[in-house]
């Protein structure tokens, strides 16, 4: 297998994630999968394990340095964070690979409508 296509994902998310925030669920897990054909759940647990290191500490030390970091936020989130990705997991890993895609994709539409909705 070459790996060119998993650092071009890897690219993406990470432009994506410095401009708005994101990058695991709306890049890195639909790449995996329809690209690269990885399965459901392995697609989800790798994005986990590939944001951890530079998203989370090069993104926010660009965003700290220019004071848009609000630590005490990022400290309850972290710990929500914490305990809710290992809850999601447990949720999802019984579930069949249709009903992840359906639930995913139900999830994205609602986030896209709601975004397209806000005024100024």
């Amino acid at each position: 297998m070459t790996y060119w296509p998993l650092l071009v994902v890897g690219v993406v998310a990470g432009v994506l994630a410095g401009m708005f925030g994101i990058g695991g669920g709306l890049v890195i897990v639909p790449a995996l999968i329809l690209i690269l054909k990885v399965r459901e759940l392995e697609a989800i647990g790798t994005s986990l394990a590939a944001l951890i290191p530079p998203v989370g500490l090069l993104g926010a030390i660009a965003y700290y340095r220019s004071g848009y970091v609000n630590l005490k936020y990022a400290g309850l989130i972290a710990v929500g964070l914490f305990a809710g990705a290992w809850f999601g997991a447990r949720i999802m890993m019984p579930l069949p690979p249709h009903v992840i895609r359906r639930i995913y994709g139900l999830f994205l539409a609602v986030m896209a409508a709601r975004m397209l909705m806000m005024g100024k």
